[in-house]
């Protein structure tokens, strides 16, 4: 992400997942912080993704699809083989 201001939190983890977390980080060479960091930005990345996809999807169903389909002008029509 850009460079903009940083800002440090607290974060309370269970100590077997903190392990585990270390492991991680060391084996992906990153400290703790950068791996969860990118991991928060990327789900932020995904839920905005996923937002936009949505509007256009609601966007494309509230226009509807010309699927080229006219009403028969009688029942004779409806009916002929």
């Amino acid at each position: 992400m850009c460079s903009a201001m940083k800002t440090n939190i607290t974060l309370k983890l269970d100590s077997k997942i903190l392990r585990e977390i270390r492991i991680l980080a060391a084996e992906q060479d990153k400290s703790i912080s950068g791996l969860l960091s990118e991991k928060l930005e990327e789900v932020v990345r995904d839920r905005k993704r996923y937002d936009r996809a949505r509007r256009r999807a609601l966007a494309r169903l509230n226009k509807g699809f010309d699927l080229g389909w006219t009403p028969p002008a009688s029942r004779d029509e409806l009916h002929e083989r």
